[in-house]
């Protein structure tokens, strides 16, 4: 089944297509001269780039600006590493995050849907985000990490300040970096101490949760120090759910506009997990990946500097005519679909088994819940900036039950 015809209002996420295609079209490296930095758009150029550490480091500190709040985040961040430290740290959450241990939680992430689901009974509008986006993977991790799952609302405010972008404009410059740090600095405080207070008590009192393990796991005779594990756990708990938000979000805006997926899926509900994956070939939550060249490199016949920054376009990539047939239309049957929204290489994101999971269980409730599922208005939906995130922030949905 495939599909192009988009109805209702106008949205924001309608725009991107055009303007990912206008930087192909510019050609698969462009130095964009107004943020100072190189961009990689096509799909073979941005796989290479991430699949080579040594030569593009996820470590953008000596290039960036820096915020001193940010540095006890920052040790324990192993997004932002490379090896051999990476591997450390990798290796130790791997261990909580194993094929088995993520399809161990179905029966749990199901029990949690249905239970957010029942808070909306006697409904037929309501936010999907407020009710199932934000709140299913928040919680879900939450008890991974053995942190109150009551406090999914503080959680839920730490992302939106984090990863809102309302510091921002629709391009990331290195001032509005600069602003956008000193303005979340608060935030991140709060949450580097209540992580820190979470670690503590938890090696005091140890628990059957991953925070436990942590303190307690070792990787070639190395512990974790306190400080490290807070960037750790702070990364798991507040980034560690926003694919999920973005994914439900998005794929709910994606069915609604492409007419006859939500009956597609019903009649064959074998097709969800190629439409998931569709989804977030489109609408990939975070659409530039960074890296900083750690010597000059000749990219797309281009000379780039050592210590350049180095935008690898994940959003540009997904839709590139060369790897993909009809780029631009939604297909749920696409097959293979070697889109690049978890990444490539060693920062392949170890969350993506269960990112997909929390997403399937939950859309596959919503269409038995619902014979009926639309967003009645683009008016009434509320965006994330797309130059940090692509989703929704708030989607008012209605709804008819059998």
């Amino acid at each position: 089944m495939t599909s192009t015809r988009p109805t209702g209002t106008e949205s924001p996420l309608d725009a991107l297509p055009d303007r990912w295609r206008s930087l192909r079209e510019a050609g698969p490296v462009t130095y964009d001269e107004a943020q100072g930095q190189w961009r990689v758009v096509d799909h073979r150029g941005v796989s290479a780039v991430l699949a080579e550490p040594g030569t593009y480091s996820s470590d953008l500190t000596p290039i960036t600006p820096t915020q001193q709040d940010f540095e006890t985040f920052r040790r324990g961040n192993f997004v932002g590493m490379d090896p051999p430290e990476h591997r450390t740290f990798r290796t130790l959450v791997s261990q909580a995050f194993t094929p088995r241990v993520v399809q161990a939680l179905e029966p749990r992430i199901e029990a949690v849907c249905a239970r957010l689901l029942d808070g909306v009974a006697d409904r037929d509008r309501f936010d999907l985000v407020d009710t199932l986006a934000h709140p299913l993977p928040i919680i879900v991790i939450a008890e991974l990490l053995g942190i109150p799952a009551d406090d999914h609302r503080l959680f839920q405010e730490w992302a939106a300040v984090l990863f809102g972008g309302d510091q921002l404009g629709d391009s990331l410059d290195t001032a509005d970096l600069e602003k956008a740090l000193e303005a979340v600095a608060p935030t991140v405080r709060e949450m580097n101490g209540y992580v820190l207070d979470h670690i503590r008590h938890r090696r005091a009192h140890p628990g059957d949760d991953l925070t436990s393990s942590l303190l307690t796991a070792e990787v070639d005779g190395t512990r974790l120090a306190d400080e490290e594990i807070v960037g750790f756990v702070a990364l798991l708990l507040v980034a560690g759910h926003i694919t999920t938000t973005a994914l439900l979000g998005n794929a709910v805006v994606t069915f609604d506009r492409n007419p006859g997926t939500l009956a597609t899926l019903r009649g064959n509900p074998g097709r969800l997990p190629g439409a998931v994956e569709e989804v977030l070939r489109l609408l990939p939550p975070f659409p530039e990946l960074g890296r900083r060249t750690t010597r000059p490199v000749v990219l797309g016949g281009h000379e780039i500097p050592a210590d350049t920054l180095l935008m690898a376009h994940l959003g540009a990539a997904n839709r590139d005519p060369s790897r993909f047939d009809d780029p631009d239309v939604f297909d749920v049957a696409r097959g293979p679909n070697p889109h690049l929204t978890f990444g490539h290489g060693i920062h392949f994101c170890f969350g993506a088994p269960l990112a997909r999971l929390e997403a399937r269980i939950a859309l596959h409730m919503l269409m038995e819940r619902f014979p009926a599922l639309a967003v009645p208005s683009y008016d009434d939906v509320t965006y994330q900036n797309p130059a940090v995130i692509v989703g929704v922030r708030h989607l008012p949905i209605v709804v008819t039950r059998p």
